[in-house]
């Protein structure tokens, strides 16, 4: 019998249920992965919770993991039996088995094992969008990334920092501030102690940054509006304090005729190029030694309502991955 983590009902990590599933032979275009390694990201605490609802229930959750193939669909042309592979934006990976499209699935170079993979797959692309698509950050750049003692924020500092950009990071606590620094941070702002926009401020001589990276949401966007210079770019790419409240557009003139963009990596990697576009990039920082991938938790998967709580209350730093 297969075990998956899967919810009934929206709600708290309370509804998180670890059953026993069957799993079917894969459809024509499918493969069916063994997964050794599944990571943990905020949009499973959304998918959970129901801010992002599932397509239907029960439902497995989880976006990210990494695998060996154990069976091929009669369409399938990219794959084969016992070929290691991962995945990184896609649905229902909080299962020891799982059938997926070979469209979502990524190779996995042989050089990166499957708790790496899991670790780094969803928000390493998400980095890469960020840094790499959105707003396209170079030595000339100070940037404002918000968590960046966290997941993706330990992923996007190494990356920015190895294109020469400076990095002004929030952070929730001093030992945060510390693994922040380690990470290439050049300046850890602790936001429960100071204000981040007048640091942000001071830090450029008054002038701002071009762009800040806020997956934090309601508690923030105000004052990261207020870091931006004249024409800059906000991105807000997550919701960890709730969704961002309503604005006029007119707020945008008024704070320097600034942009602002609410994206998700599934509009990124939508087409097969970009997914492998955003994979091979991230596979090749990643080998290089320029983003190493800090694992600082690791949960059985039964266990993943506990993982979700440590989440949620802010007590995981870097990446988290289950194991089935």
């Amino acid at each position: 019998m297969t075990h998956a983590v899967r919810i009934h009902k929206p709600g708290g990590p309370e509804v998180l249920s670890y059953d026993d599933i069957t799993v079917t032979a894969p459809t024509a275009n499918q493969v069916q992965i063994r997964f050794k390694a599944i990571g943990l990201n905020f949009i499973d605490c959304y998918h959970r919770s129901g801010l992002y609802p599932v397509p239907t229930l029960p439902h497995a959750i989880g976006m990210e993991g990494a695998g060996i193939i154990e069976a091929l669909g009669s369409d399938v042309d990219q794959f084969e039996i016992g070929q290691r592979v991962c995945i990184g934006a896609a649905l229902g990976c909080y299962t020891e088995l799982g059938n997926f499209d070979q469209n979502v699935v990524i190779p996995l170079p042989d050089e990166i094992d499957f708790d790496t993979a899991a670790a780094m797959m969803l928000k390493g692309m998400t980095a890469h969008y960020l840094l790499r698509r959105i707003y396209k950050v170079g030595p000339q750049d100070t940037i404002l990334f918000h968590a960046a003692a966290g997941g993706v924020g330990t992923i996007a500092t190494q990356w920015a920092k190895s294109l020469g950009t400076t990095v002004i990071g929030t952070v929730g606590s001093p030992e945060k501030a510390e693994l922040a620094k380690a990470q290439g941070c050049d300046y850890p702002i602790l936001y429960r102690e100071e204000n981040f926009t007048d640091r942000v401020r001071e830090l450029t001589n008054g002038e701002g940054v071009p762009v800040v990276y806020d997956s934090i949401g309601k508690a923030t966007f105000e004052g990261s509006l207020d870091c931006l210079r004249p024409l800059g770019m906000m991105v807000t790419y997550g919701n960890a304090t709730g969704p961002v409240p309503d604005f006029s557009p007119a707020l945008l003139a008024q704070k320097g005729s600034l942009f602002i963009t609410r994206p998700t990596l599934m509009s990124y990697v939508a087409k097969r190029d970009d997914l492998l576009w955003a994979a091979n990039d991230l596979f090749d920082v990643v080998k290089s030694g320029a983003v190493k991938i800090h694992i600082n938790q690791k949960y059985d998967l039964k266990d993943a309502a506990q993982a979700h709580r440590d989440l949620e209350d802010r007590k995981t730093t870097g990446s988290t991955i289950l194991i089935p």
